[in-house]
């Protein structure tokens, strides 16, 4: 019976496979070696090109500052609401229901919906005018003011991509056994003693998930900034777009798509060393 059922497990993961490497692998194989052709032969002409783009530097900092800035913060607020919603006796689904609706807005739509509360005729500005706090109109979105700008997409990042965390550590929260928390509340650890000794430690695997998840498409981030700020805020995302789309230059488009990729390799490597976690310490 063994023999006659080993191919099985080949068989239904082959359409995955097939599936990944059609829409995955292919392209990426075609954007590095789009990357890398210049002319009739092989070239790092377009990373050199991409390196002197007057926007470049500003849009690695851009990116990885936005990346450090909201990646730990969105981890804080979904372990904060994760934490609550376990703790819920009454009304855990609905709640639960009500932090998710972000999960089922599309990116630029986020955008959309914060450009429409805080740009100058916005509802953010109209509220403020109406209660005499400000005599005009004030430009929160414009180059003249890029902390006010910074500080708009860090709101938008956290309130769309938030969910996605609270998601991985509810999930994680309900796979630790409560008889550790329970024992050592009855040996008299208190509630942060109890959260830090053993919460955390059991929760780490999921933490990992989270933050590989989430740091990888914070260095892709894109139609929240471009909704917000458009060129005004450059990232790397969309500095691709750019030289993709306006300059018609494929080959650059690919070198940043390629930059991001390699970057998010590094980040995904540094997790998995860092938060590496050992079988005998699961839950």
């Amino acid at each position: 019976m063994p023999a006659r059922t080993s191919w099985i497990p080949y068989a239904l993961i082959a359409p995955s496979v097939l599936f990944l490497g059609a829409l995955f692998l292919v392209p990426l194989v075609q954007t590095v070696w789009l990357s890398v052709s210049a002319g009739d032969g092989l070239s790092l002409e377009n990373y050199r090109r991409m390196a002197s783009d007057l926007n470049f530097s500003l849009a690695v900092k851009n990116t990885f500052l936005l990346t450090l800035v909201v990646v730990p913060l969105q981890v804080v607020l979904a372990l904060a609401m994760a934490t609550m919603v376990t703790k819920l006796d009454k009304g855990r689904d609905l709640v639960l229901w009500v932090l998710t609706i972000p999960l089922g807005i599309s990116d630029l739509a986020a955008g959309l919906a914060w450009l429409a509360l805080l740009q100058n005729t916005g509802y953010l500005n109209s509220a403020l005018y109406a209660l005499g706090i400000i005599q005009g109109p004030v430009g929160w979105l414009s180059q003249e003011t890029p902390v006010a700008l910074f500080f708009a997409i860090v709101l938008a990042e956290l309130w769309r991509a938030t969910a996605i965390v609270l998601v991985i550590l509810i999930a994680g929260l309900q796979l630790i056994p409560k008889e550790f928390a329970e024992a050592a509340e009855i040996f008299g650890a208190r509630p942060w003693t109890r959260f830090t000794r053993i919460t955390l430690p059991l929760l780490k695997p999921s933490l990992q998930s989270a933050l590989i998840l989430r740091t990888v498409l914070a260095f892709e981030v894109f139609a929240v900034v471009y909704a917000l700020g458009g060129r005004n805020f450059p990232v790397l995302a969309g500095e691709a777009y750019v030289w993709q789309n306006d300059n018609q230059n494929y080959g650059v488009a690919a070198a940043y798509a390629v930059l991001i990729m390699a970057i998010s390799l590094a980040a995904t490597a540094v997790y998995l060393r860092v938060l590496r976690t050992h079988p005998e310490q699961l839950p």
